[in-house]
Formats: C-alpha cells, sequence, structure tokens
C-alpha cells in the first residue's frame, strides 16, 4: 500500500517540478532523492512513460554532451491535474494531519526529508 501511496506522490513532484521547468531523469531522481525517496531508473521512466501517454507531458529530445537527453514539459492537461491535485492535497493535509490548519503547521519544518 505504501508504495502505490509513494508513487503517487511521486507523480505529483514530476507534475510540480515539470510546471516549473521542463525536467530530465537523472535531474528528477536527484531532486526525489532530496525529499527521501529512492527511485531508479527501473521506477522513474516508467512513471515519466505513463504520464506522457495520458497526456499531462510531452517529451522532445535535447543534445547534450553529445547524447540525446529526453526534456519532460508539463502539458496544460497536467497542469490542470496539478492543480487539482494540489486542492484535494492540501484538503487532505488539513485534515489528516493534526494541527495542519494552524499558522504553526503553514510554516515549513527544517530538516523534514519526506517518507523513506
Amino acid at each position: 500500500m505504501l508504495r502505490d501511496l509513494f508513487l503517487g506522490f511521486i507523480r505529483i513532484h514530476i507534475l510540480f517540478h515539470a510546471s516549473e521547468a521542463p525536467v530530465f531523469g537523472v535531474a528528477l531522481m536527484a531532486e526525489l532523492a532530496r525529499h527521501g525517496y529512492r527511485v531508479g531508473p527501473g521506477t522513474l521512466y516508467p512513471v515519466l512513460h505513463s504520464l506522457e501517454r495520458q497526456g499531462y507531458l510531452r517529451q522532445d529530445g535535447q543534445v547534450v554532451n553529445g547524447k540525446v537527453r529526453k526534456y519532460y514539459h508539463l502539458t496544460p492537461a497536467g497542469r490542470r491535474t496539478l492543480r487539482r491535485a494540489q486542492g484535494q492535497l492540501h484538503e487532505l493535509v488539513g485534515e489528516v494531519l493534526p494541527g495542519a490548519g494552524s499558522a504553526e503547521a503553514q510554516r515549513p519544518q527544517r530538516g523534514h526529508r519526506g517518507p523513506r
């Protein structure tokens, strides 16, 4: 069950970061690791391909140091889905985390590393 939940969190992270700038696999793995997710290529790339097939991301290749690097961009459908997920996540956090609605809980926690 936790694996399914974390894969959902990973999908939201991917959409979020793609909303800020195009993303690519190796950088996403490093960013996710920074949040405590140990995601290898065998997990990440199928998730990216799935998000692309579903129309949330689009891919384009750019040559970097003689190799083609696949960058993923958020589509309009991906942006709508991200906004909806953010709203539902906000509501869920307010309900399931004690004190999450208070001003104290709204401040970022120092040293938070995400699930392990």
